[in-house]
């Protein structure tokens, strides 16, 4: 059920007629920005800040 080379194309061809060939490549700096964003966003984990500090003095304390 993806996408084949026909759909893609069609796809590819209504993104150049309505934004044309000028606005293109600063779609594409945008999209792959906001992607990069996203994955350093999913690549953080969540951890509270009560965690946080009490690993910062678990370290303090073992380096006293």
């Amino acid at each position: 059920m993806g996408l084949g080379f026909r759909e893609i194309l069609v796809i590819l061809l209504v993104v150049l007629i309505i934004f044309g060939g000028k606005k293109l490549p600063e779609l594409g700096r945008g999209l792959g920005k906001g992607l990069s964003n996203f994955r350093k966003a999913l690549g953080e984990k969540d951890e509270p800040e009560s965690a946080r500090n009490d690993e910062s003095q678990s370290d303090k304390e073992t380096k006293a």
